[in-house]
């Protein structure tokens, strides 16, 4: 009698550890399952970085990429009041600087992801002739849309017409936007004559034409750095998406958007 207790209670305890071992098993799994990276990224990337989020999801299928597009400077902000991000990747390094002598992210962590340029573009069929940047003082050019003061591009374009001795006298005929896919909008409408954005983000446009890169030396390089922010929930999946960022296949599908890799 005792013998089969014994033999009853030891296949009773049996059964349990196999139990809670199934459910802590479980538990780990759904726990990696649920992992997702907040990434707040540069209103210019938001095409390139969804395929790449996908990209990256395809080889790490335990963390999903959930992204934040909107222009460098509102990011930034976003990220000083305290909103979940675990990866920045800013337009400028402006943005970046700014967070990184708050001490809002891990410098360790940071470093030149890529490389744009600055054009003007018109409306598509656009019959205006402007050729270059100092056309747009041309009274014919009634309206130029630009990015505001908090945006990268925005910046760079304030500091071309600086050089080119225009700014003061554009000042009425500018229209702001608050991000550069709103300036392009604008641009793609036809409600101005004609606007300052990215080359890339004019590349996936077949609504504009581009008429003209922004003259040599006429503003700062337009570098997208890319780090850890530093109260990441997710820091080690953060770093994994930043390591496949300088990946090849990465490269692959940045260059296809028109970017280049800083550093090449």
């Amino acid at each position: 009698m005792i013998t089969k207790r014994i033999r009853i209670i030891a296949l009773a305890v049996t059964f349990l550890l196999v139990v809670l071992t199934s459910l802590v098993a479980c538990d780990g799994k759904k726990e990696e399952e649920e992992k997702t990276i907040d990434v707040f990224a540069a209103a210019s990337l938001t095409d390139c970085m969804q395929d790449l989020g996908a990209k990256f999801s395809e080889k790490n299928p335990t963390i999903k990429v959930q992204f934040n597009f909107d222009s460098s400077g509102t990011l930034q902000t976003q990220i000083m009041e305290g909103a979940p991000c675990d990866v920045f990747v800013s337009a400028a390094q402006k943005q970046m600087n700014g967070l990184e002598e708050d001490g809002l992210i891990d410098k360790d962590t940071r470093f030149d992801l890529l490389v744009n340029k600055v054009v003007l573009i018109v409306p598509k069929g656009s019959d205006l002739g402007l050729t270059d940047f100092e056309g747009v003082a041309d009274p014919k050019v009634e309206r130029i849309a630009l990015g505001d003061a908090s945006v990268p591009v925005g910046q760079y374009a304030e500091e071309i017409f600086k050089h080119l001795n225009l700014w003061d006298s554009l000042q009425d005929k500018i229209t702001f936007g608050n991000n550069v896919r709103i300036v392009l909008g604008y641009v793609e409408s036809g409600d101005v004559s004609c606007g300052v954005v990215y080359k890339t983000d004019a590349a996936i446009s077949d609504k504009v034409e581009i008429v003209a890169e922004a003259p040599a030396d006429s503003h700062k390089p337009v570098i997208y750095p890319a780090a850890i922010v530093k109260d990441a929930k997710e820091k080690e999946s953060g770093k994994l998406f930043l390591d496949f960022l300088k990946t090849d296949d990465a490269a692959a599908i940045f260059e296809q958007y028109g970017f280049t890799m800083a550093g090449k």
